[in-house]
């Protein structure tokens, strides 16, 4: 009879003999495999915000449209004037904006003009109204004014035909601004992603519902959906299913009928009820499921019925991070935002660590008031309470090392993830 192994009290140890998948190599993984798999249609620019562009987009227009006034104040030909102090005498009206002043302003004349006014012909130049003088009709300033100053000229941002926003852009507030600047008014772009979750698990019960003292409530499907909304695309919730092999299939298939990629949560380890990794393994395409990745051991990465399954861990701060760091940058690859990856700073910490080598491993984090990186007081992965606390990830490389207080490590606010 074998002896059993001694313990190693570690439930993160890596276990001798078998190969766990490096968090590099898997996203490498993934990025080589997934491309862009919605399609494109064609929507009006003020309901565009948050799409992404499936096309460059040219300026239909220059912006500004016509040379303006940066400034309120008085306009004239640099020519008219001379040496020393400057003295012009002011022609009747004024240029403004919404108001453009109809004629030529002659040399050796000023004409009073306001920001955002188009530039009459005969002006090239505009002294500010605070730098000047004006008595008996004639505008007094001193010199060293130089020409064509304080005027925008014509398509001095944005010039017609040129480019202006390249495809795989998420449209921001300002982006929408930028393409009504330049007379865009519908933009192609990618059709929103489709992202179902499911939730897997006998022992869950949805807000609302009896529960029994040994029951929880379903945390991950709410957050991820919310998660996949943040990130610009269309939830499809399919609800939570009973550890059933028949059932997970069933749910999996009509995943895959009315969305482009599943998310699951829950049965993604070899357990006897874990039956998304089963069903996945039984399909042959389950292709990694072994992590080197602290918290988020169990993660099924694999295809069912053409479309991709991201098969995450149960616990809720595992699912939360395995989400940001593999789903995410995958999900916008596949939606035409194209693969995006965090960026990180460095900065010392509030804390002191052991880390065991062959992990890599994410704490939940917080820069304090002194600018160092402090941890969440746990590091276990059913305390949701520290993901709501935290304002990012430390990430700590696979090697081992010893961390004191101060030692610089990388921190990643959640902005860097969309969030």
């Amino acid at each position: 009879m074998r002896n059993p192994p001694k313990l190693s009290n570690d439930c993160f140890a890596l276990p001798p003999g078998v190969h766990w998948t490096p968090v590099d190599e898997a996203l490498a993984s993934l990025r080589a495999r997934v491309s862009v798999v919605t399609g494109i249609e064609t929507v009006l620019t003020t309901a565009a915000g948050g799409r992404v562009l499936a096309a460059d987009v040219v300026a239909k227009r220059n912006s500004p449209p016509y040379a303006n006034s940066a400034v309120d104040g008085y306009g004239f030909a640099f020519a008219s004037l001379g040496r020393g102090e400057h003295t012009l005498p002011l022609a009747q009206g004024r240029a403004a904006a919404g108001g453009p002043f109809d004629g030529v302003v002659p040399v050796g004349k000023a004409l009073r003009i306001l920001t955002g006014a188009m530039v009459p012909a005969g002006i090239d130049t505009i002294v500010l109204e605070e730098d000047v003088v004006i008595e008996d009709g004639v505008l007094k300033f001193a010199m060293g004014l130089k020409k064509g100053a304080n005027v925008r000229p014509k398509g001095e941002d944005v010039a017609v035909g040129g480019d202006t926003l390249s495809a795989g852009c998420i449209l921001r507030p300002q982006d929408l601004g930028l393409l009504a600047a330049v007379g865009v008014d519908s933009v192609q772009v990618y059709k929103q992603l489709r992202v179902a979750v499911l939730s897997t698990g006998d022992e869950l019960r949805q807000i609302g519902e009896d529960i029994a003292p040994h029951q929880i409530y379903d945390a991950n499907r709410p957050m991820l959906l919310e998660l996949i909304r943040r990130w610009g695309m269309e939830p499809v919730d399919l609800g939570h299913v009973r550890d059933d092999a028949v059932m997970v299939k069933q749910m999996l298939t009509r995943g895959a009928r009315e969305a482009d990629v599943i998310l699951t949560s829950g049965g993604a380890s070899a357990g006897d009820e874990d039956h998304i990794s089963a069903a996945l393994q039984a399909s042959g395409s389950l292709n990694l499921w072994r992590i080197a990745i602290k918290p988020g051991r169990p993660l099924a990465l694999a295809m069912w019925d053409g479309v991709p399954v991201f098969g995450l861990p149960g616990n809720p701060v595992a699912a939360f991070v395995t989400a940001l760091i593999f789903a995410r940058p995958t999900l916008l690859e596949l939606s035409g935002a194209g693969w995006a990856e965090p960026c990180g700073m460095d900065m010392p910490a509030a804390f002191s660590k052991n880390k065991k080598p062959g992990r890599r491993e994410y704490l939940r984090a917080k820069m304090n008031a002194s600018g160092h990186a402090e941890v969440f007081k746990s590091e276990g992965s059913g305390r949701i309470s520290g993901l709501s606390w935290a304002e990012g990830l430390v990430e700590l490389q696979d090697e081992g090392r010893q961390i004191a207080e101060g030692d610089l490590v990388r921190y990643y606010p959640f902005s860097e993830f969309g969030l």
